[in-house]
């Protein structure tokens, strides 16, 4: 399946794209193997995001979903969770402030009573061709939402979760093979990679595992409103599968990183790139 090119404003919706993306609201079935779990994702209204919510809700797990200020796209995840049995708690805001990493996670708290999963998805990136051309503003908010954002996420949520958590970084196949035009995004997601292995070892005495995923082009809202037209129309041609791989086609991965079934899983960094290989 390909795609039109196309444009949005950032941070882009679900409603516009075209196609629409699979977050396998018609294809995942559950087997209950996150029963009784509470997660949470951040940029969990569209893309990744959303694919995990709805996989995790169909295993069991209540979820919060925290989102910047895409109300619809969220609200439409939420139903998806609740039409699972779950309980969804939807939570905007801006997690470049430290702050709002901490409301996040006393807001699970107070919904759930712990955090047995934290899955840091959200992220921010656009196209430049020139260094000169990134704003410095954008380079810090690049690496306040991508970055620093994970680190007082975990922070935050240390004290909250039980031996047996999962903390699962979204990374991406641009942290080994960069894609100059996106590089405060390849350089952020280099380090959720590093972040990672370096959380699996300093939080194996808790019983906490710590995991990354390295996705390759997948087809969400971030692409059509960052990316230029044209390469929006060629996006995932490059991968050997030639093709962008969907929400869907990652659920499965971060359902194992979450699982009691992946106990000696930590440290590790799982591609899902259509074949392109992680170097």
């Amino acid at each position: 399946m390909s795609q039109p090119a196309q444009q949005q404003e950032p941070p882009g919706t679900t409603g516009a794209m075209e196609p629409t993306p699979d977050h396998g609201e018609q294809s995942y079935r559950g087997s209950g193997r996150l029963a009784g779990k509470k997660a949470v994702i951040t940029g969990g209204d569209s893309g990744i995001g959303r694919a995990v919510a709805i996989a995790y809700a169909r295993e069991g797990a209540d979820v919060l979903i925290s989102y910047l200020n895409e109300d619809e796209d969220a609200r439409e995840t939420a139903r998806w969770v609740e039409e699972a049995g779950r309980k969804a708690v939807l939570f905007p805001g801006d997690l470049a402030d430290p702050a709002t990493c901490r409301a996040v996670i006393d807001k699970a708290v107070q919904e759930f009573g712990k955090v047995d999963i934290l899955v840091s998805n959200a992220a921010f990136q656009m196209t430049h061709e020139t260094i000169e051309e990134i704003p410095d503003e954008e380079w810090d908010r690049t690496l306040a939402i991508n970055l620093s954002a994970f680190f007082h996420l975990t922070k935050a949520v240390l004290p909250v979760m039980p031996p047996g958590g999962s903390i699962i970084g979204s990374s991406s196949v641009n942290s080994d093979n960069p894609v100059p035009t996106l590089l405060p995004y390849s350089a952020t997601k280099a380090g959720i990679a590093n972040m990672t292995a370096s959380m699996a070892q300093l939080l194996a005495e808790r019983g906490i595992r710590a995991n990354s995923v390295a996705p390759g082009p997948i087809w969400t809202p971030l692409i059509p409103a960052t990316m230029p037209e044209d390469e929006v129309e060629s996006f995932g041609q490059q991968v050997p599968l030639q093709r962008a791989g969907q929400p869907a086609e990652l659920a499965a991965v971060y359902v194992l990183l979450a699982s009691d079934e992946a106990s000696y899983v930590s440290g590790a960094r799982i591609a899902v790139t259509g074949g392109k290989p992680i170097l």
